[in-house]
């Protein structure tokens, strides 16, 4: 008995070792996120309801996340990069970035509305992000 309570006992710890990769590899962050500047106080817009999650289920990742290269300019996301906050870029101490995207509000907006726009129209509105 006791010899089949230590194989089991050693197959659960083997299970759990072995499957805590892939769980840890399927936690792609929470499912909605709030957005809200922080950087640019005089700047901040209302904050934003973000469906991470059912974006999550129709894109890959490198849609919407990328980084910047040693010259400040834009990488493509390549899996397990660490996923920085948008503003840590797109605010208007960063160096060289092209107005429309030097606020996290003009960047949230052009990728966003520009996407909804091609795709779903109905979902470009302010009303749909920012709640009252």
């Amino acid at each position: 008995m006791k010899r089949i309570l230590a194989a089991g006992a050693i197959l659960a710890v083997c299970c759990t070792v072995g499957w805590a990769p892939a769980a840890l590899a399927a936690d792609k962050g929470p499912a909605e996120i709030i957005l809200q500047s922080t950087i640019d106080p005089a700047k901040t817009p209302k904050p934003a309801t973000f469906p991470h999650g059912a974006h999550q289920a129709r894109l890959e990742c490198k849609t919407c996340h990328h980084s910047k290269g040693p010259d400040g300019k834009r990488i493509e996301f390549v899996e397990g990069q660490k996923i920085e906050k948008c503003e840590t870029c797109h605010n208007t101490k960063a160096a060289g970035m092209p107005e429309k995207l030097n606020t996290f509000k003009g960047a949230g907006h052009a990728l966003c509305q520009d996407c909804h726009k091609k795709t779903k129209p109905e979902l470009a509105k302010c009303s749909v992000c920012h709640k009252k």
